[in-house]
């Protein structure tokens, strides 16, 4: 059967432009079955020669240097937005205005303001609209997802996450744009924060209240810009850096669990420790991006005497996502999670289908982060008003 073409738009093409332009290649080579092929239509960006060498690198036929035009064009059916946080809201809602689908990376917004008007835009427009969670779809996060679902923990009582970088610790690294309140909004907060707070919301539930403390430890740092990954160059003169370095707060879930939040960027010899640990009446979980293709399993009814955590290797073909790629134990990486979400939502834009995590998802997870910086001025529990 022929495929539907579906062709893509980027704003944005540094770190995230990368991830997702690989992902777009490789999709119709894993995703077989998949109705739709991906088709790298135009991006968009300010700076026209590194946008020029981009298109080429990644693939795309066309450059826009203003993303109003690439909104506007009728050859473009997805706008996919991986530019600073600041730029999100005003591109989502235009491209819902002019009838394209959006795909957009996280944090969803700078504020709860944004985030709700980017939903309410998408959701007027009848679009279909994805926030890119991506860790959730590592196939044992899935897996994880599915064990919980049928009951295997019981009752939850705690979750335990963690997101611990140490790539800012120098205070030589320059005062990049995620370092800029004015552009990103929060510091490890929305950076990283917002992905442990995604998957304790998908594996366990909505969060009722919180309590917090953040801290800015390098006050000052020069000036420079990125230069491709989290790597930067400094450009002269110093700046104030107006984000967190790090947070830490706890949580009580609205099904009673209690839950225990850290992430920082001052977490030294951790290069990317996404991390969690789910407990329950009848087992526990826990998972590490960096060792992404194991989840660790305890189960009370085991018998007495080899009762422990056991290490499954979710490359299984009855793990989720995990018959698509290799032979059990030919493990997948980092860049296979964009291959498996956008597989999900192109599925679901054919079918006509929601696919989570959406823009709903996005404002969730913004109105945690908004009650978290509240906790943390105010030194005492809040709750999350969701809107």
């Amino acid at each position: 059967m022929p495929k539907r073409s579906i062709r893509i738009g980027m704003v944005g093409y540094q770190f995230m432009g990368k991830a997702h332009s690989h992902a777009y290649r490789d999709l119709n080579f894993f995703f077989e079955d998949l109705p739709v092929t991906p088709v790298l239509q135009a991006i968009a960006g300010r700076s026209e020669e590194p946008l020029r060498r981009a298109a080429e690198a990644y693939g795309f036929s066309s450059y826009e240097t203003d993303w109003r035009r690439l909104v506007e064009r009728d050859d473009i059916d997805v706008i996919d937005i991986v530019t600073p946080n600041n730029a999100h809201a005003e591109i989502a809602i235009a491209a819902a205005e002019h009838g394209k689908h959006v795909i957009c990376e996280k944090p969803l917004a700078m504020t709860v303001d944004e985030a709700v008007r980017m939903r309410n835009a998408v959701q007027a427009a009848g679009v279909h609209h994805l926030v890119c969670h991506n860790y959730r779809y590592a196939p044992a996060v899935q897996f994880a997802k599915r064990l919980i679902d049928d009951g295997r923990l019981g009752r939850i009582y705690h979750v335990r996450a963690q997101y611990l970088q140490d790539w800012i610790m120098d205070p030589d690294f320059p005062l990049v744009w995620r370092l800029r309140k004015d552009v990103t909004g929060s510091g490890a907060l929305g950076d990283i924060a917002a992905h442990i707070l995604d998957l304790a919301r998908f594996l366990v539930g909505e969060i009722g209240e919180v309590a917090a403390c953040m801290e800015t430890f390098i006050k000052e740092r020069p000036l420079g810009e990125m230069a491709g990954g989290l790597e930067a160059k400094a450009s002269g003169g110093t700046g104030r850096v107006d984000v967190d370095d790090a947070v830490a707060f706890l949580a009580r879930f609205e099904n009673g669990a209690m839950g225990v939040f850290e992430a920082t960027r001052f977490a030294g010899g951790h290069r990317n420790g996404n991390q969690f640990e789910i407990n329950g009446e009848k087992g526990s979980l826990r998972w590490n991006l960096e060792d992404m293709n194991w989840l660790e399993v305890y189960f009370h009814s085991d018998e007495p005497g080899l009762q422990g955590f056991r290490r499954i290797n979710c490359t299984e073909p009855l793990h989720p996502y995990a018959e698509r790629y290799w032979p059990a134990g030919h493990i997948i990486g980092y860049e296979h999670t964009f291959l498996n979400l956008f597989g999900a939502f192109f599925k679901g834009l054919v079918e006509d289908q929601p696919v989570k995590p959406d823009f709903e998802d996005g404002v969730r997870n913004q109105c945690v982060l908004e009650a978290v910086e509240k906790a943390a001025a105010s030194r005492s529990w809040e709750n999350v008003e969701y809107r």
